[in-house]
């Protein structure tokens, strides 16, 4: 059951006007936020965020001040005149000066007081666009387990898994008895993809799926989405990919991913507000209860979403340029939780999280490692991540075969992210004592196609060139075991 709406009346999202990261706790530890900002190797001067806070508040205590004296002033200063002018009347000479004195001074304070509360708002004026800015970027700080490293390179090895009778330590050959055909050759093979067309209408990093490679594609998504609502529990959603900043911003996509989406400006057309494409499932999921309180029982929320997305992968040219791997536009099912206040049951929503994508890995039969993610891979919004990167035989450099010596590649993340996006959406609930609280929330990548259809082309080729479709896949594909 649904408390209430906060403000009605008002726009959506009340985002900014905060709260953004817990201005208490930065005033309390400021250290901790220093030292989130330093380990995530992000450029966010904390202290000046701390200077421009003291500012701030030292501004609003003034007009806070002045206000009061203008509301008492206001209550004695009509009284107080008139009995001053009910004595001038009798008086003559010093005491007339006097009183006519105390009289103009008494009506002009009103007006000192206006004056100065109108000079303070200025002064909150002139400050508080750079104090917004910089309490906008302030990162979550990761939690204390999560190892310290620069970046993706000290990312460390949790463990792995195989299929029966794949061994990590071999080449596909040894493994197999042939050398793989990479993902590009199997799709020109069967005719799943075709890119020519796709760059012909999109650009370079579009695509267009044809045949059965369509077929595979949504036979993923459709397995998943089933998988985490008749398994997990999960409430599947149909959710916005367009979306207004405050969505971006509440749930920490902005500012700092800003030029990784794509931006629709309708302000330009006559709109009252501009549009972004979404990057994952996960937006519109978190979207739908800002601004809103939730009771207690309510929790935890359980949703998953199938959603087109989309990303300008900016600044990544010239990596994972060929294929399916690195493009613009993909399918993604995702799931979020939203759960209460509580380290323990985050931690246990994120290791269920973990083992629902390991569950759906292992029922395809794709090998696959776990990485804890250090606190220089970690985005603005993670406490803590995991990634999983599933074996792909057709990627990494050629071997003295010739062949590809095959890599891991990311296709999975699952993270905590406490109350970070929360407070952002103004997301909260009564617990049971009846105190307000910010919900924590977690998020995780079910399964995201087309690129997990890299491993799974490449894991399941055949000598021939022929692929095996995995048993949980082929009902979505009218019994369809092979392809070729």
């Amino acid at each position: 059951m649904l408390l209430r709406k906060e403000q009605p009346d008002a726009p959506a999202f009340a985002i900014f006007r905060g709260p953004m990261i817990d201005l208490k706790d930065l005033r309390e530890n400021p250290d901790r936020y220093r030292n989130g900002v330093r380990d995530k190797r992000m450029d966010v001067d904390v202290d000046k965020l701390l200077a421009l806070d003291e500012a701030r508040r030292a501004i609003l205590t003034r007009q806070e001040t002045a206000k009061s004296e203008q509301n008492k002033i206001s209550k004695e200063i009509g009284p107080k005149i008139g009995q001053l002018k009910g004595k001038l009347k009798g008086a003559a000479g010093d005491e007339k000066d006097r009183l006519e004195m105390e009289i103009a001074a008494l009506e002009a304070k009103p007006a000192e007081l206006k004056a100065l509360v109108a000079e303070e708002e200025r002064h909150l004026a002139a400050i508080e666009p750079e104090w917004r800015a910089l309490w906008l970027q302030v990162p979550q700080p990761p939690s204390d387990d999560v190892p310290k490293g620069k970046g993706s390179e000290d990312n460390v090895e949790i463990r792995r898994w195989a299929p029966k009778g794949w061994d990590f330590g071999k080449t596909f050959a040894e493994n197999r008895g042939f050398k793989p055909r990479t993902h590009l050759e199997l799709v020109k093979m069967h005719g799943l993809v075709d890119f020519e067309r796709g760059v012909k209408m999109g650009g370079t990093r579009h695509y267009v799926m044809t045949g059965l490679g369509m077929r595979l594609h949504q036979a993923v998504l459709r397995y998943a989405v089933d998988f985490m609502a008749d398994k997990r529990g999960f409430s599947p959603m149909g959710v916005p990919v367009i979306v207004k900043e405050e969505c971006m911003i509440g749930t920490g996509f902005f500012p700092a991913g800003r030029e990784q989406a794509y931006h629709i400006e309708e302000s330009k057309r006559g709109s009252g507000h501009d549009l972004y494409l979404t990057g994952t499932g996960e937006v519109g999921l978190m979207g739908l209860h800002a601004d809103e309180i939730l009771q207690a029982e309510q929790l935890p929320l359980k949703y998953c979403t199938v959603s087109t997305c989309f990303r300008r992968e900016a600044g990544a040219a010239g990596k994972d340029t060929a294929g399916l791997y690195r493009i613009h536009q993909f399918d993604k099912v995702e799931q979020v939780v939203v759960c209460k206040a509580d380290d323990a049951e985050s931690r246990g929503w994120h290791k269920q999280m973990i083992e629902s994508v390991e569950m759906i890995l292992q029922s395809m039969g794709l090998a696959y490692r776990l990485l804890q993610c250090c606190t220089g891979d970690l985005g603005v919004k993670n406490e803590d991540m995991i990634d999983i990167e599933s074996w792909m035989p057709g990627r990494g450099a050629n071997g003295s075969d010739g062949a590809p010596t095959g890599e891991f590649g990311e296709t999975h993340s699952a993270s905590r992210l406490n109350d970070f996006q929360c407070r952002r959406l103004n997301l909260r609930y009564k617990d049971e004592t009846g105190k307000m609280r910010f919900a924590y929330a977690l998020n995780n990548t079910v399964a995201a196609s087309p690129r997990i259809l890299i491993p799974l082309l490449e894991m399941h080729q055949q000598a021939d060139g022929s692929v095996l479709v995995p048993e949980v896949l082929r009902p979505y594909m009218g019994g369809i075991a092979k392809i070729g």
